[in-house]
């Protein structure tokens, strides 16, 4: 390639047109064209260890941080990986979370959170699928919710279970008796 670059270059002071497109049996080759295949790939952003982020982050692209953050992470259809090295301070809305690190904070995802060896998360968990491996460490509540079925789960009446107080019938001229209190 630098030799074709440096053919190309005038040897004298004309300007000269741009090179020619790749020969086709070098552009069907797909190891020649990292381009097209970083295209086709969803972008996933880095968040390095040495980055601190204190406030409210969003975004629209997968997310992987190892750095520190603290506040509100909002990735509503994306992942948001938290590397070995990252912790969290946050409340987290994510499509799925992959925890290796640290959380400390209720994780909201509409698909799945998935906490992996050595990775900890203290705070509620809300999500229709839940992994947690052996070796993590989880404090907190887990409401795995369906999709679209949470508001009916709630609008159903509470079960009979808890027993209700019995009255006795009413005796003419006395007062009604409670029984099995």
């Amino acid at each position: 390639m630098w030799k074709r670059d440096e053919a190309v270059r005038p040897t004298s002071g004309q300007p000269v047109a741009p090179p020619p497109p790749a020969s086709p049996n070098v552009a069907a080759s797909p190891s020649h064209r990292p381009e097209a295949g970083a295209s086709m790939e969803k972008d996933i952003v880095n968040i390095g260890k040495s980055v601190v982020i204190k406030g409210e982050l969003n975004g629209s692209e997968d997310l992987t941080i190892e750095g520190h953050v603290e506040g509100t992470i909002q990735l509503r259809e994306h992942v948001l990986t938290i590397g070995p090295n990252g912790k969290i301070k946050a409340q987290v809305f994510a499509k799925s979370v992959i925890v290796l690190g640290e959380v400390q904070g209720n994780v909201t995802a509409s698909d799945k959170v998935d906490i992996r060896d050595n990775g900890s998360v203290e705070g509620d968990l809300i999500a229709p699928r839940i992994a947690i491996a052996e070796g993590a460490h989880f404090k907190g509540s887990i409401d795995m919710q369906r999709k679209g079925a949470a508001p009916q789960a709630q609008a159903k009446p509470a079960p009979a279970a808890a027993p209700q107080p019995q009255q006795a019938p009413a005796q003419p001229g006395g007062p009604a008796q409670r029984v099995g209190v």
